[in-house]
């Protein structure tokens, strides 16, 4: 399957192309951020690098709201998403959960959870293995964005190296609620904290990512059920605050789809320490 990240960005002769592919059906959808975590949570865990790897071979699983939902949807269980993150935006600041009140990235081996120390998994790591790896933001050209709390790069520095240096898969789901854009003019930034005499909440740096699957709801919904999505508005009030407003194009079989799939997911409760 073709990622060609963002469809948005595609010309108008490429979108008249697809159209003229027998997608005359259009269907107008809202996501708010928990829902689209949880559409992404489910595409993820279909993808077919992910099945392979959970069947035979090893998923390490880094913490992030957005992950907590693929943790769910892969292993059929039910855990706090809000305790699975590091780093958090939360009553408006930056932050981070306590070291001792964060559950620990998932690793698994041939289906099943390890009690292991990340370094010890990492040396059995090959081309076939799966990292995943939330982020803060994503940009038009598929490129990713972490906000770093710890000054030593936090558990994407240690593996990173070795994502790269085998050749492993490298997953990072992340919803359009957090696009930008541009990572790399992110990153420029950044590079005069040494000059920074201020930030709301704690004192963040920022790693640019590159080369990894990125999955939004976009991609998610194209594995889930093979329609095209164009992401059209952002938004909202009253408890739906970074929605995403999304039009969904495909064979009438494939936006109906869609349809059913998102009413399932409508009503995904918001994230917050109780949960």
């Amino acid at each position: 399957m073709e990622f060609s990240f963002l469809r948005f960005k595609l010309s108008m002769e490429k979108m008249e192309e697809l159209f003229k592919m027998d997608r005359d059906y259009l269907a107008t959808v809202v996501l708010t951020p928990a829902e689209s975590k949880r559409l992404i949570g489910k595409a993820v865990a279909n993808l077919p690098e992910v099945q392979n790897a959970f069947r035979k071979g090893k998923i390490l699983i880094i913490g992030s709201t957005t992950n907590a939902y693929v943790v769910e949807e892969l292993l059929g269980i039910k855990i706090s998403k809000y305790r699975f993150a590091a780093g958090k935006i939360h009553n408006g600041k930056l932050g981070v959960n306590k070291k001792e009140e964060r559950i620990p990235p998932y690793i698994i081996r041939n289906g099943k959870v390890l009690d292991v120390e990340l370094d010890e998994i990492l040396k059995e790591f090959d081309v076939n293995d799966v990292v995943i790896k939330g982020a803060n933001a994503v940009d038009p050209y598929g490129n990713a964005g972490i906000l770093l709390a710890s000054k030593t790069g936090g558990s994407v520095a240690k593996v990173i190296g070795t994502i790269f240096g085998i050749g492993a898969h490298f997953i990072i789901p992340v919803g359009l609620e957090k696009l930008i854009p541009s990572v790399y003019e992110a990153a420029e930034s950044f590079k005069l904290r040494q000059n920074q005499i201020y930030s709301t909440g704690l004192n963040v740096g920022f790693m640019p990512v590159t080369g990894a699957k990125v999955i939004t709801e976009i991609e998610s919904l194209e594995v889930l059920t093979s329609v095209i999505a164009v992401h059209v508005s952002s938004g909202g009030i009253g408890g739906s605050e970074g929605s995403v407003v999304l039009n969904i194009h495909g064979k009438k079989e494939e936006v109906t789809h869609a349809i059913e799939l998102i009413k399932n997911i409508k009503g995904e409760p918001s994230i917050n320490p109780e949960n």
